[in-house]
């Protein structure tokens, strides 16, 4: 991301320092990512430390430090989830992708996660898609899911 891009998004928060967290986001969203060379210019830009811009970065799990796919999935692991084969589903993403949570696929296309919870019970088990949920899956699903986002 540009320098200029970057002014652009502080400029529209009004460079308040409150506004950090949405300013990573928009940056994330752009890059997949938060590039250190990023963070260290909004804390120049916005004159907030850059250890705590790292604080926040590694806080929350939306975001993250090192690239990500084109396309996050998140799987549910949440008690419902998982009593209805959260974790099968999870298994065969693993196995589909090449890839274990936590990762990105070579070619940048997935990031695999899994989270504890996504507030969708009654559909478990779930995964959700770059925001979109997609509830009652079964293992024979996964492959054609993956295809609509190839």
């Amino acid at each position: 991301m540009t320098q200029s891009e970057i002014d652009t998004i502080i400029e529209e928060y009004e460079r308040k320092e409150s506004a950090i967290l949405a300013i990573l986001q928009r940056i994330q969203s752009k890059e997949h990512y938060l590039p250190k060379e990023d963070l260290e210019y909004v804390s120049q830009k916005l004159n907030i430390p850059l250890s705590s811009i790292f604080r926040i970065a590694t806080f929350y799990n939306a975001l993250s430090l090192k690239p990500r796919g084109r396309h996050k999935i998140d799987v549910c692991l949440g008690t419902a989830c998982h009593v209805r084969g959260g974790e099968k589903i999870l298994e065969k993403l693993e196995r589909e992708l090449k890839i274990s949570v936590g990762e990105t696929t070579k070619d940048k296309r997935f990031s695999l996660d899994s989270v504890r919870c996504l507030g969708c019970c009654s559909l478990g088990p779930v995964a959700v898609i770059d925001g979109q949920v997609y509830g009652r899956l079964t293992q024979e699903k996964i492959p054609s899911l993956l295809k609509e986002f190839k």
